[in-house]
């Protein structure tokens, strides 16, 4: 089993993971996360008396009078989150261009072209009409700017997936221009900063004119970049949200650690971008579970794994003075999702009797909470609770005081209990056997 592991799942995706543009949209999606979680925040207050009906009229009286303030707080981090993912992606990927490669990039200018272009992909335009910017005020959409309630809408969660698009062609025009020494060349008693305003000058023409004719090919077919871009990217977000999808995202993630490799890391690059768009969905009023942060709240409480439970059994049943050590170690951590002292120390990598309930246990919590949510019987999660907020308190967090997520995740914290305690008691029962043939060597 670990042979193959190795073989055909952590070597591919180990090699996908250490892409340039993966490990620049994992540092934008890894950015973005304190604006989203002060942003959910402010939703969650605004919404409280909605789960709360108690706090209605306190909440009149009070934070509603001026919501609209502290509400720009959420649309100015859930409202742009395609710009955070844009701004980063595109001066990750740049720099890494200089720093691996030795080329005289700039990264600041790769982020400043990425966001010259994405700008101009914006506007929409009149459908069969030419090349007429769509006009459409009943739906929101002036000029071809289409605005909703945080702002320009594609500015949004909906962007995410075109300005990574965008970032990954801009900086690759741009590079080829530096090594092409397609640039205005100054002196070099010319400040830096003015230096590199003018050597973007012609990157900045050439990518304005490939914009050009993009826009006007898809227009011509009476399409643009979002709505091209929206095909394929909907068809993985609608796979990787069904239950089979989910169940295959966990098991790859789990299979990883147990052969060493952070699997959460190298998936994050990849599922980044469609948690956080799902998690704006549900703040519209959508039901998907598969949203930030799922995985912590329902799935991997106490760290990947689901070890919690299996950390609590160590302290209270174990008869092995190993694993009564590590469960005393691990217990702090394990309150605050971390377990790499029960990964690495008890240890689960490589270990043939706990890998197999280290991949089980998130798979059975993943399902039940997905059907859960699915069903209606829990909210969804409309807010981005910190990873390492404990159980009990990040269920209610994330879906804004639901107390049914609290329920949720004590059924949660059973069942692993439940699949974890026949292997913890084969493996504490060999450490036993150890043990005492280690004490009875000692004693000779």
């Amino acid at each position: 089993m670990f042979e193959f592991l190795e073989k055909y799942i952590m070597g591919p995706l180990t090699k996908l993971s250490q892409l340039r543009l993966v490990r620049a949209i994992t540092k934008a999606g890894m950015a973005s996360i304190p604006f989203t979680i002060v942003g959910s925040m402010f939703l969650v207050l605004n919404i409280l008396p909605l789960t709360i009906p108690a706090l209605q009229g306190f909440w009149d009286q009070t934070f509603f009078k001026v919501s609209s303030v502290y509400m720009l707080a959420n649309k100015a981090s859930m409202g742009i989150l395609a710009l955070y993912f844009l701004l980063v992606t595109s001066y990750e990927y740049t720099k890494s261009f200089g720093d691996e490669d030795g080329i005289d990039v700039n990264p600041i200018s790769g982020m400043l072209l990425s966001l010259f272009a994405f700008i101009m992909f914006i506007p929409q335009f009149e459908k069969g009409a030419g090349f007429n910017l769509l006009h459409d005020v009943e739906n929101g959409i002036i000029n071809g700017w289409g605005i909703g309630g945080d702002g320009v809408s594609r500015f949004a969660a909906s962007g995410i997936f075109p300005a990574i698009i965008v970032s990954w062609m801009v900086v690759n025009v741009y590079k080829m221009c530096i090594v092409k020494k397609l640039v205005v060349k100054m002196p070099e008693e010319v400040p830096e900063g003015v230096a590199n305003s003018f050597t973007a000058l012609i990157p900045a023409f050439i990518i304005a004119l490939i914009v050009f004719v993009l826009q006007g090919l898809m227009v011509s077919f009476n399409t643009d970049l979002f709505s091209f871009v929206a095909i394929p990217f909907g068809f993985v977000t609608k796979l990787t949200n069904s239950l089979l999808g989910m169940v295959v995202i966990y098991f790859i993630m789990h299979a990883l650690w147990v052969v060493g490799i952070h699997g959460p890391v190298v998936l994050g690059a990849f599922l980044q971008p469609i948690l956080v768009h799902n998690l704006a969905l549900n703040q519209a009023g959508a039901k998907i579970p598969l949203a930030l942060d799922f995985k912590n709240a329902y799935v991997s409480v106490g760290g990947s794994g689901f070890t919690l439970g299996l950390v609590i059994m160590c302290i209270f049943l174990a008869k092995s003075e190993q694993l009564k050590a590590i469960g005393k170690a691990s217990i702090v951590p394990g309150l605050f999702n971390i377990n790499e002292p029960v990964i690495f120390g008890m240890p689960v990598v490589y270990n043939p009797i706990l890998a197999i309930p280290f991949v089980l246990v998130p798979i059975v919590t993943g399902v039940v909470a997905y059907l859960a949510i699915t069903t209606g019987l829990v909210g969804p999660n409309i807010a981005q609770q910190p990873w390492p907020t404990p159980i009990f308190l990040s269920g209610i967090i994330g879906t804004g005081g639901d107390w049914r997520a609290l329920v949720l995740q004590v059924v949660n914290l059973t069942i692993s209990v439940v699949i974890w305690y026949p292997f913890f008691k084969m493996y504490d029962k060999k450490l036993v056997e150890e043990q005492k043939q280690h004490e009875k060597e000692l004693n000779n």
